[in-house]
């Protein structure tokens, strides 16, 4: 039986980053979010694994735009979604075998919930920032400004705070 609850996420202009690509990738994120939340027992595993799926095309093409930018592949940013996408993955063999049921799934929605939209406010906020200080654009991988590119990689996940000093 679902929650009756209102979802754990929704859109806001505190998420909105500026950058369609993205912001549209989060909204659907936060629908599917929404999905498995609002899912029977019995519907919930085929959501989590829509969930999942979107999930690896969304971390995989932020990835693809910082290796394009010159971020390090062992950024804080790209671990974190190594980690988050490990954890989804388990959670689904994880009630698939019948180890766990639905409530290991609705527990982990709403942790992903409130992982997000801190993750979206910050490693997400910092990369589409930096994505238009170089010019990059991610729907055809075009960079107007390529000496706007950092001279060494960029280790962190691009904001002040994480940052590897020079």
């Amino acid at each position: 039986m679902p929650p009756t609850t209102m979802p754990t996420l929704e859109w806001n202009d505190a998420l909105s980053l500026d950058l369609p690509s993205m912001d549209d990738t989060h909204r659907e994120f936060i629908t599917l979010l929404a999905l498995v939340e609002e899912a029977t027992d019995a519907t919930i595993a085929q959501h989590w694994c829509d969930l999942i799926d979107h999930t690896e095309a969304h971390f995989g093409q932020e990835d693809r735009w910082m290796a394009a930018t010159c971020f390090a592949t062992g950024n804080c940013h790209t671990t974190q979604h190594r980690v988050v996408l490990d954890t989804l993955r388990e959670a689904s063999r994880l009630v698939a075998s019948g180890e766990h049921g639905p409530a290991l799934l609705r527990k982990l929605t709403t942790e992903l919930g409130e992982w997000f939209a801190q993750h979206a406010q910050s490693m997400d906020a910092a990369l589409a920032l930096h994505l238009r200080r170089v010019g990059y654009d991610p729907v055809t991988g075009a960079l107007r400004m390529p000496e706007a590119l950092p001279e060494a990689l960029i280790e962190g996940c691009g904001s002040g705070a994480c940052s590897t000093p020079a």
